[in-house]
């Protein structure tokens, strides 16, 4: 049987499909999709077949054992062909990807598959920006083209380079290599030298939208310069400034960084909070820093999901993991209390992201009108389950399964796998029209794996393990740039590579190593500690002055649920060290006068 009726598509396309193997007789195999349908994919004497592989591993042909991998329950992307044929659509198989046998793991939930992912990204990252010398962060440049070379801007933003500081602490906390701590040490250097201003009068810290290194000295871009926020300082590029240099505090307790990030949460908490209804704004005037400034036009006093839900998997998860401060839990609190109170929408299955200074919903603003980003719902899913295992609250827990539970219908491509980026957030006619196009951007596509792992993970879903292996599954077929290194921006449906404009970049304002690490880090520590229940080691390296609370360095990978992950040991510079809580995944740091380097294994309780 095959899917659905010619009369409806009455001509021919190349299309991708996704499923499990049901059967087969001969050439025909059945397939059951991602939502269940029937399809019967048609073999030919051309198709071929190849292994799912890994950045950096060479290509795995499976054209000559088809046979083996074509059993029921295996899991396969087909390509080719489909046409209309005797009143049905006929799908021909040109390409197979084999993702698993019957029964089989999926290989990215195999020991070491992320932290190999994450190891090449960050190598394909440092020789793009610095070579093999090194790593200077004046010869930076926010524009990477997609074989690894820089474009010609000569602007360097602010927020790329910290998130690429954040792959690079990233990449040595789940690799132990010292170059890449090396790279995020001195981009950190270079964003507190280049890219800070210090106020000693209000006692805050911010940061530049970045510099123009073209000529002999440097200008500084203070305001923003991009159209949605020209001419005013956006929450989410000073949130972001912050992401790579807390993941690198969280390694070596650099007491400067320490100062630099506790001096832009005074800034948050002075001139985007609101005191008064909650939240944060998402704007501030340059000149008065205040968010009702006639100045900010349509961003005058407004709140979105960036301003107020971004702290968390920025920077904020990561400050609370490395100091264990309240302070800092309350604010994480804070933040989610607003979002499970006044983002939910009775009428849709989607939150509402914008909002006036009152929090009524503002469906009129810019590009984003009434429309949803799918991406930022998983998003909202994924950290709240996060914040519900250090302060669980029922609307939490009820607000992630909910967001779990209905995103698939809405937000999924069953035929082909895989998460879209916009649609209407209302429906029409019984679902959701596309905004602007079917097409998968990178980073949407960590949003539903890290979604529904942590899910699953958390709670034992095993609806929400399938989803979290299907999205994996996407994601490392198409996602990967096997010829050029790295990762592409964006596929079409059905898993292609989309070049054109910016999407084609490795590196560009909205693309830089972040997403991507955070990913492969998670998705590592997820699936090895509460998937499969897998010890994990961990490198950190706290200097001689290290800035933690009662110097102690904290290991915790995440914020996991209690009493799931202990630290089983710590090496100190390669010797055995037993001054540790194995409970809460502390370590008393020696006092030795020298840099440590302090590895970890943390392995989960056992029942």
């Amino acid at each position: 049987m095959n899917a659905g009726p010619a009369a409806a598509v009455p001509f021919t396309f190349s299309d991708r499909t996704a499923g499990y193997v049901v059967g087969r007789r001969g050439r025909e195999v059945e397939l059951r999709t991602l939502d269940g349908r029937p399809v019967t994919l048609h073999l030919t004497d051309v198709t071929y077949a190849h292994r799912m592989r890994n950045l950096g591993e060479p290509y795995q042909d499976a054209t000559g054992s088809m046979d083996e991998h074509l059993r029921p329950g295996a899991f396969l992307f087909s390509y080719g062909p489909v046409y209309p044929e005797g009143g049905e659509l006929h799908y021909q198989a040109t390409e197979l990807i084999f993702v698993t046998e019957a029964g089989g793991t999926p290989p990215y939930e195999r020991a070491g598959w992320w932290t190999s992912q994450l190891g090449r990204l960050a190598s394909f990252y440092r020789t793009s920006q610095f070579g093999t010398g090194p790593a200077d962060f004046a010869d930076y440049r926010t524009e990477i083209r997609a074989g690894g070379a820089k474009t010609g801007r000569h602007v360097q933003e602010t927020d790329t380079i910290s998130r690429m500081v954040y792959g690079m602490a990233t990449a040595y906390m789940l690799t132990g290599e010292e170059d890449f701590l090396d790279v995020a040490e001195s981009g950190s250097r270079y964003l507190h030298d280049h890219m800070r201003f210090s106020d000693p009068a209000e006692d805050i810290v911010y940061w530049y939208h970045g510099i123009d290194v073209r000529g002999p000295r440097e200008s500084k871009l203070f305001a923003s310069e991009f159209g949605d926020d020209y001419r005013a300082i956006p929450a989410y590029e000073q949130i972001y400034a912050l992401v790579g240099l807390t993941q690198t505090y969280r390694l070596t307790g650099d007491p400067v960084i320490r100062a630099d990030i506790e001096g832009t949460v005074r800034l948050f908490e002075r001139c985007f909070a609101d005191r008064r209804l909650g939240g944060y704004y998402s704007h501030i005037d340059p000149v008065t820093l205040s968010p009702h400034s006639d100045a900010l036009g349509p961003n005058r006093s407004r709140k979105n999901w960036n301003s107020v839900g971004d702290h968390a998997p920025a920077y904020l998860f990561n400050l609370f993991l490395a100091t264990g401060e309240e302070r800092y839990r309350r604010i994480l609190e804070h933040t989610f209390d607003m979002i499970v109170t006044h983002m939910p929408d009775r009428n849709s299955p989607f939150v509402n992201e914008r909002f006036h200074a009152d929090w009524t919903p503002d469906t009129t603003w810019g590009w984003q009108q009434d429309r949803a980003v799918i991406g930022h719902n998983l998003k909202i899913a994924w950290n709240l389950m996060r914040m519900n295992a250090t302060t669980p609250k029922r609307e939490y827990l009820a607000l992630a399964e909910r967001i779990g539970a209905t995103m698939p219908g809405v937000g999924r491509d069953p035929q082909r796998g895989g998460w879209y980026d916009m649609v209407q957030r209302l429906p029409e006619r019984g679902r959701h029209p596309f905004v602007w196009h079917d097409r998968k951007t990178w980073w949407q596509q960590e949003q539903a794996i890290l979604a529904y792992l942590v899910l699953a993970g958390h709670t034992g879903d095993q609806d929400a393990l399938l989803h979290a292996r299907e999205a994996s599954a996407f994601y490392n077929a198409f996602f990967l740039d096997h010829d050029e290194g790295g990762v592409h921006f964006t596929v079409l449906a059905d898993g292609l590579p989309y070049l054109v404009g910016d999407e084609r970049l490795k590196g560009s304002h909205a693309m830089s190593m972040y997403h991507k690490a955070e990913l492969a880090y998670l998705a590592e520590v997820y699936t090895r500690l509460l998937v499969h229940r897998e010890p994990l080691d961990l490198w950190f390296r706290p200097g001689a002055g290290a800035h933690f609370p009662q110097r102690l360095l904290r290991v915790a990978p995440d914020v996991l649920p209690p009493g799931r992950v202990e630290l089983e040991s710590v090496r100190v510079d390669g010797a055995p060290h037993t001054d540790f809580d194995a409970r809460s995944m502390t370590v008393s740091l020696p006092d030795t006068g020298d840099r440590s380097t302090v590895r970890v294994r943390l392995r989960p309780v056992r029942s």
